[in-house]
């Protein structure tokens, strides 16, 4: 009769250890399936496609107040800024068209070298592309000599 009652309580622990990890069990999977969803999301959330100038001046799929990132080089002699105003009006281009941009804030330095690349973040409009962001890519120092002949 006392091994009887032993194989009883035995049964009702094992019950209750299997239960108590069956639901730490789900507690878990929820909470990596939750991370996983919210991580997928902020990905898909910060691609961004770097459109060329001519792309965003020929283009009727990119719509006004969309933010889209462009890739160019600034246009010689376009940069002009007020005395005392934070506003900056340039220009870039890919080689083939030419954009307007308005910026305010901060430039880099770096904005101003002829060999770097401007990626601008922000929203085009009729008259100009509006940029939140600028991004100036440091130009290669490793650029071909001319060969002497």
């Amino acid at each position: 009769m006392g091994h009887k009652l032993e194989e009883e309580t035995f049964s009702i622990k094992e019950q209750t250890i299997l239960e108590k990890y069956w639901k730490g069990g789900i507690v878990f999977l929820v909470v990596i399936l939750s991370f996983a969803y919210l991580g997928y999301l902020a990905f898909d959330s910060a691609k961004v496609y770097y459109y060329t100038v001519s792309e965003v001046k020929n283009s009727k799929e990119i719509q006004e107040d969309r933010i889209v990132r462009v890739n160019g080089k600034l246009v010689d002699e376009s940069f002009k800024r007020d005395a005392g105003s934070t506003i900056a009006h340039f220009s870039l281009t890919d080689g083939v068209e030419i954009l307007d941009a308005e910026h305010e804030g901060i430039i880099p330095e770096l904005f101003f070298n002829e060999h770097s690349e401007i990626v601008l973040e922000g929203y085009n409009r009729s008259d100009s592309f509006h940029t939140e962001n600028i991004i100036v890519k440091c130009p290669s120092k490793y650029v071909a000599e001319a060969d002497d002949e």
